[in-house]
C-alpha cells in the first residue's frame, strides 16, 4: 500500500469552494465558520472524491468537521436520490468509531449541528447509558457515532446493520490501540463491506498506527498539516520540578495566586483523580473528578458544571483527554505525566483551541524524569525545567520509584500496546 502525502500550502479558502451542498454551507455559516482550516481544506475534497485518507492535525484544528461535513454531504445526496444506489431502509451508511464516551458525544453534537438542514438521521451509542434507548434511536439511523465496546453489544443483539456501510471512520485511532480495542475493531471489520471508504483521523501518528492503516486503508492519501506529533504553537509549556507530596499544594497555590477560575488537571489513575479532587476541595477550591468508573450521568454533570464555571477545577484521567471541548479553557495542568507520551499532546491540546492562547503546566517529580524524556523525544524538543520559589524540591530525598523499575514498566506498556491488549482504561 502506498501513501500519497498531501503538502500544506498556507492559503485562505472558504467552505463554499470545497464542493459541499448549500444546506451544509448554511449550517456552517450559522456556526460562525467562514474559512476552512488547513485539515478541512485537504480532507474534505479527498473524502468527497471517495478516497481513503489517513489524516493528522493538532487537536482543536477542526478534524471533526473535516470528516463530518463530507459524510453528511454524501449521505444527504444518497437520501435525496442524487446517487444511483439508494441505501435500503434501516441500513447505516456511515459509522464513526471513537475511543471514549466524551469524544463520541462531541462528534455526535458536531454531526447534529452541521446536519440540521440535512435529511440524514444521526444516532449515538456508548456504554454507561440505556441500551434500549440507544436501540430505539438506531432504528432508521443513517450515521452512527459509537464506542467500540457498546457497538459490539448492539451487534450481538442484532440492533445494528452494517451490511450496507459506505464510510467507516476511526477517530483518534491511536487512542483506540492504547485502550486495547484491537479485538473489537477486528470483530467490527468482519461485519462491514470490504468495498468501503475508510478514514483514519488522529492528532498523533506512531508505528502502530501505520501498521493498522495498512490493514484498513486502500491507497490512502496521507494528509498532515503540521509536523508530526507536534503541540499547538500558541500553547505555552512550563515544567515545574517539585516533590511528589507537594504537587497538590503547588496546584492550589497557582490557582489562588493567579486567580484562575477554570483549570483542567490530569492524573494517571481513577483513584488518584478522586483523591486529588477531595484534597483540593479541602483547600477551598470547588473540584470534581471525571474518569472511566464514573457513571455517565455523573460525568456529564461534572463536565457541565465545569463548563458553566460552577466548578473551578476538573480532575481527569486520560479517558477524558480526547473528548473535552472547552473553547475558553486557558490552563491545563499535568499533576502526573502520562505513561504514553502521545497522550501529553492530547492533554495539553485541551487548551489553545481554535487559535487561542493556552498554558500547559507539568509538575515533575524526581521519579518521573524518564517520562519527560519520552515526551521530549516525540516532540523533538526540550522542555526546560524550573523551580517555583517556595516549592523547590528536596534534593536529599531518594526517588520513590527507581529509574530501572520505571524502564521495566515502560517496556511492559510498549508490549501491551503492540499486542493490542488492554491497559486498564475504561473501554466503553
Amino acid at each position: 500500500m502506498g501513501y500519497a502525502p498531501t503538502p500544506w500550502v498556507i492559503k485562505v479558502m472558504s467552505f463554499s469552494s470545497l464542493g459541499l451542498s448549500q444546506a451544509l454551507l448554511d449550517a456552517v455559516s450559522e456556526q460562525g465558520y467562514v474559512e476552512a482550516t488547513p485539515i478541512q481544506q485537504k480532507a474534505i475534497p479527498a473524502i468527497l472524491e471517495g478516497q481513503d485518507i489517513m489524516a493528522g492535525a493538532q487537536t482543536g484544528t477542526g478534524k471533526t468537521a473535516a470528516f463530518a461535513l463530507p459524510i453528511l454531504h454524501q449521505v444527504s445526496c444518497s437520501l435525496l436520490g442524487e446517487q444511483a444506489n439508494l441505501s435500503p431502509s434501516g441500513a447505516i451508511q456511515a459509522l464513526v468509531l471513537t475511543p471514549t464516551r466524551e469524544l463520541a458525544q462531541q462528534v455526535y453534537n458536531s454531526f447534529t449541528q452541521y446536519g440540521q438542514n440535512s435529511p440524514a438521521r444521526i444516532a449515538i451509542a456508548y456504554g454507561g447509558a440505556s441500551l434500549n434507548v440507544q436501540i430505539k434511536a438506531l432504528r432508521g439511523a443513517d450515521v452512527v457515532v459509537a464506542t467500540p465496546g457498546r457497538l459490539i453489544d448492539l451487534m450481538a443483539r442484532g440492533a445494528v446493520n452494517l451490511s450496507q456501510l459506505k464510510t467507516l471512520v476511526f477517530d483518534e485511532a491511536d487512542r483506540m490501540l492504547d485502550m486495547g480495542f484491537i479485538d473489537e475493531i477486528k470483530r467490527i471489520l468482519r461485519k462491514v463491506p470490504v468495498e468501503r471508504q475508510t478514514l483514519l483521523f488522529s492528532a498523533t501518528f506512531d508505528p502502530a498506527i501505520f501498521a493498522l492503516s495498512k490493514e484498513l486503508l486502500r491507497n490512502p492519501a496521507l494528509i498532515e498539516v503540521d509536523a508530526r506529533n507536534t503541540t499547538a504553537a500558541r500553547v505555552e509549556q512550563v515544567v515545574y520540578v517539585v516533590d511528589a507530596d507537594r504537587k497538590r499544594e503547588l496546584i492550589s497555590h497557582l490557582i489562588g495566586a493567579k486567580n484562575w477560575h477554570q483549570v483542567l488537571v490530569f492524573v494517571r489513575t481513577r483513584h488518584g483523580a478522586d483523591h486529588l479532587a477531595k484534597e483540593m476541595c479541602k483547600d477551598g477550591l470547588k473540584t470534581a473528578a471525571i474518569h472511566g468508573e464514573k457513571s455517565q450521568g455523573a460525568r456529564d454533570k461534572a463536565l457541565a458544571s465545569f463548563k458553566e464555571g460552577e466548578t473551578r477545577v476538573l480532575v481527569a484521567t486520560d479517558v477524558a483527554a480526547r473528548g473535552l471541548d472547552i473553547p475558553q479553557l486557558h490552563v491545563v495542568i499535568n499533576h502526573e505525566l502520562p505513561h504514553i507520551p502521545e497522550d501529553y499532546i492530547h492533554r495539553i491540546g485541551r487548551t489553545g483551541r481554535a487559535g487561542k492562547e493556552g498554558l500547559a503546566i507539568s509538575l515533575l517529580s524526581e521519579d518521573e524524569s524518564w517520562l519527560l524524556e519520552e515526551i521530549e523525544v516525540i516532540l523533538d524538543e526540550r522542555l526546560p525545567q524550573q523551580w517555583l520559589p517556595g516549592y523547590e524540591p528536596d534534593l536529599t530525598k531518594a526517588p520513590s520509584v527507581s529509574r530501572k523499575n520505571s524502564r521495566t514498566a515502560q517496556k511492559r506498556r510498549a508490549k501491551q500496546r503492540a499486542t493490542g491488549k488492554r491497559t486498564g482504561n475504561s473501554r466503553r
